[in-house]
């Protein structure tokens, strides 16, 4: 018999995000919840999703974030508090080594994280889309990286 869990609030769950992405995407994926909705506001401008729905959706487009984003791990977290358990809110910076051209990579985040029953139902990520065109060296890169071609 499987054991229950505690729920988790919003900001310990976008904290095994980051420690997650980078390293252990299947573990990652069951932070969400089946129908989550991830988002990136500024995706529209580089001809990338800038929505996925239900975690089939979620998982094509992420699966090989850690071959692509080598070493990808967070630094200068700061969270922000919410009065809401169920919601939180954080500024990181991100690095990696981009597989595909052997740049750096150095990335500003905001992100946002809705869950519900301890599990992500809204991952909302804001970012600067220069520092990927620069690290892929073009959109037709960037894009095969999150399998939007």
């Amino acid at each position: 018999m499987a054991t229950q869990t505690s729920p988790r609030h919003a900001a310990h769950i976008l904290d095994a995000h980051l420690s997650l992405i980078g390293t252990d995407i299947e573990r990652w994926f069951e932070l969400f919840a089946e129908d989550a909705v991830v988002e990136f506001p500024y995706a529209k401008g580089l001809g990338l999703p800038e929505r996925l729905e239900g975690k089939e959706a979620i998982r094509q487009y992420f699966k090989d974030t850690p071959k692509h984003f080598v070493g990808l791990t967070f630094s200068n977290v700061q969270r922000h508090v919410t009065t809401d358990p169920d919601v939180a809110l954080a500024e990181a910076h991100g690095t990696a080594t981009i597989a595909a051209t052997g740049s750096g990579y150095e990335q500003d985040y905001v992100m946002q994280v809705r869950t519900r029953n301890g599990r992500i139902v809204l991952y909302r990520e804001y970012w600067n889309p220069v520092p990927g065109l620069k690290a892929f060296e073009n959109e037709q890169n960037l894009r095969k990286a999150v399998n939007a071609s």
